[in-house]
């Protein structure tokens, strides 16, 4: 089985956890004996291809004066959202582009249809014109390469996937890792809601991460249920070096928040709950890393609060940075106000470290041990996250059994489900 893979990010160089959940499903696919084509925008050539093979969309160069590709962009829908797709475009060029709904290639003005492009690979400015190269590269890949089955990890890789099934006529399987719900709090940007719908009623099968997922894409977007399956994300069970030893030198307890600063992760939840307990004891550290349009504000809050010798912020952590955090922790929080899973508490569990989650992730669908709180129960969080720093045989108790939870927890079985779900429109 061959499987052509789009996906927005690869490790080492990613944002969060799509980019972590890529890596651990397609050495999970590996194990099951499925070969993989695996499209980014842009590759740094220190990615591990142990388990798949990487394409860097911005090594492929094409003229959309070429029949061929005349063609294939024929089979790239054009994305209805104005100058937001070619911000360069000039009045009259756009007036016409407007205007003729078949919109072919030559059309188009912006260097990012020219010849050679370089993906930027981020979420800059010019996202959704990368995300139009991308779709017609998908195209085009599609018609040459040798597949099964096509496999588009979240929105921004959904019309490449619809792209590549209209040029090869083979399955589409889309999987959505967060809803535009689960990002904004319910404040859609109705272009990304557009095109995460459209992909999902495009294919043939779609994955979510957790049945809360599962829940809000049959509900907000209204795809029929029979072809929505839930696949549990897992955590990789290889832990690059050992971990350190740190806490021997701590005197305080060390508690940590690690994920984006923005809306749907909680963050001034963490802030508040970390001020109640300060309260009682002065002898805990605060922790938050990561980065995020909220950042600033959750400075602010934190030195309005008069905690900042006890709060530290550092910034986005990848790699050994994030084991050597975890090896400092004593608690791990995850107040998210939408998670559609949430690999981290995984990996904090694996690391020895108690976590605190709320009810409102996917991943407290299948965690036994781990203390769950709404994230807007300020009170609840701040009394778990002192018990576990107060109660010895509390917290050796999460973390045991905790540790044994998650090693069940392996990717390969995951992927299995994925290959299952593979096979069912094969």
């Amino acid at each position: 089985m061959r499987i052509l893979m789009f996906g927005w990010e690869f490790p080492p160089h990613i944002t969060g956890g799509l980019g972590t959940a890529c890596f651990g499903l397609t050495k999970g696919l590996a194990k099951h004996n499925v070969e993989m084509l695996f499209v980014v925008p842009k590759a740094y050539g220190d990615e591990d291809e142990q388990a798949v093979r990487i394409v860097n969309a911005s090594d492929l160069t094409f003229d959309l004066k070429d029949e061929e590709y005349k063609e294939f962009w024929s089979r790239v829908k054009y994305m209805e959202i104005g100058s937001s797709i070619i911000p360069y475009v000039d009045p009259v060029e756009f007036t016409k582009v407007m205007e003729d709904k078949k919109k072919t290639g030559e059309e188009y003005t912006s260097n990012v249809f020219s010849k050679n492009y370089k993906f930027s690979g981020k979420y800059g400015t010019n996202l959704m014109e990368e995300v139009a190269r991308y779709a017609l590269i998908g195209s085009g890949i599609a018609a040459k390469e040798d597949h099964d089955l096509i496999h588009a990890h979240d929105w921004l890789t959904y019309p490449a996937g619809i792209a590549a099934k209209k040029a090869s006529g083979k399955p589409l399987v889309v999987h959505m890792h967060a809803t535009e719900f689960d990002r904004t709090g319910g404040n859609v940007n109705q272009v990304v809601y557009d095109m995460e719908r459209e992909g999902m009623e495009a294919a043939d099968r779609v994955i979510t991460v957790s049945n809360l997922t599962r829940k809000i894409v049959i509900e907000k977007y209204g795809i029929d249920p029979g072809k929505v399956i839930t696949v549990h994300n897992a955590v990789d069970q290889d832990v690059v070096g050992e971990i350190a030893e740190m806490k021997k030198r701590m005197k305080e307890k060390v508690v940590t928040f690690l994920g984006r600063v923005t809306f749907q992760k909680g963050p001034e939840y963490f802030i508040e709950a970390a001020y109640k307990i300060l309260q009682k004891d002065n002898n805990v550290r605060f922790v938050m890393a990561g980065s995020g349009d909220m950042l600033n504000k959750m400075i602010e809050r934190v030195a309005h609060l008069r905690i900042a010798d006890k709060f530290h912020f550092t910034g986005f952590l990848k790699g050994d940075d994030v084991t050597n955090m975890f090896a400092l922790s004593d608690v791990f929080v995850m107040p998210s106000v939408s998670e559609p899973f949430g690999i981290v508490p995984l990996e904090a569990m694996r690391s020895n470290v108690p976590v605190v989650i709320s009810k409102q992730s996917g991943v407290a669908e299948i965690l036994n041990h781990a203390l769950k709180i709404d994230f807007w129960d300020v009170d609840a969080m701040a009394d778990s996250i002192y018990g576990l720093c107060h109660y010895k045989g509390l917290s050796d108790m999460f973390k045991t059994h905790g540790k044994i939870e998650v090693e069940n927890l392996k990717w390969e079985n995951a992927a299995l489900k994925v290959k299952h779900v593979y096979e069912s429109v094969l």
